[in-house]
């Protein structure tokens, strides 16, 4: 079941810098909320917080609370391949796993868990291929390498992986700004049909693509080089690119700067 997300007092660091500061938010579940803002405002390094993937890199921490359906992410003790499981991720660039064939990367994450049934695999390769609207292009071909697919393609296979692990939350990050017009369609289509299942965080330097796909708008910005990012202003999405709040958000959303 999709989960509700509650953020309060969260800053995060890279060493001594200061990367994000003091974000607060509500994430409704089976929604889309979209972050928003110009490069270097936090936005990703946000994102990474939400499966603590901001980990991986040397030096990185957060301080305040993530809370996921009250249960706080970065709790002593918890695993954090534990909330990975939970909380899927999918890149700005599409990476299936090169060696692997289309069947392989679906059930890379399922076999990690140790479930390796044939006709158990066989059964989540079929639905979230189909959940992807992937299944139809490639299901004579499972066996080609994962790499043989086009851009849009892979990305949808990497989603499929994603959700193969039964997440209740995915995160995206930019995950269209590789892809061509019609791939980059395709992948909003998908992303309005998953959100039926799924809480979605996506970042998006697209305004359109924001206001496609998105309930609610973050916009995320800076105060000077060098200061932190923060949230400026969060709401339903239509009330953002029609009549925000704040007037950087304006300034931003109509291209004055960013």
């Amino acid at each position: 079941m999709a989960k509700r997300i509650d953020i309060s007092g969260l800053n995060v660091y890279y060493g001594s810098f200061k990367a994000v500061e003091d974000i607060g938010m509500t994430v409704e579940p089976r929604s889309v909320t979209a972050l928003i803002g110009p490069s270097g405002c936090g936005k990703s390094t946000f994102l990474r917080t939400l499966n603590r993937m901001h980990e991986v890199i040397p030096g990185a921490r957060a301080e305040g609370k993530v809370l996921i359906d009250d249960e706080d992410i970065y709790a002593p003790g918890l695993d954090p391949v534990a909330v990975r499981r939970m909380v899927g991720m999918v890149f700005q660039r599409p990476n299936p796993f090169p060696t692997m064939t289309i069947y392989d990367n679906v059930v890379a994450g399922i076999k990690l868990q140790g479930r390796r049934r044939k006709s158990e695999l066989d059964g989540v390769v079929e639905r979230t291929l189909k959940s992807a609207n992937l299944w139809g292009e490639v299901k004579d071909r499972l066996a080609k390498p994962g790499a043989s697919l086009s851009g849009g393609q892979q990305q949808r296979l990497c989603i499929a992986r994603a959700i193969a692990v039964e997440p209740q939350v995915l995160l995206m990050d930019e995950p269209c700004s590789a892809l061509d017009p019609i791939s980059t369609l395709a992948i909003e289509d998908l992303i309005r049909q998953l959100k039926e299942r799924y809480t979605i965080v996506i970042v998006t330097h697209n305004m359109q693509q924001a206001a496609r796909v998105s309930d609610r708008t973050a916009f995320f910005n800076i105060a000077a080089t060098g200061k932190p990012g923060r949230l400026i202003e969060m709401g339903d999405t239509h009330k953002i690119f029609s009549n925000p709040d704040e007037r950087a958000t304006e300034d931003y959303i109509s291209g004055r700067f960013g």
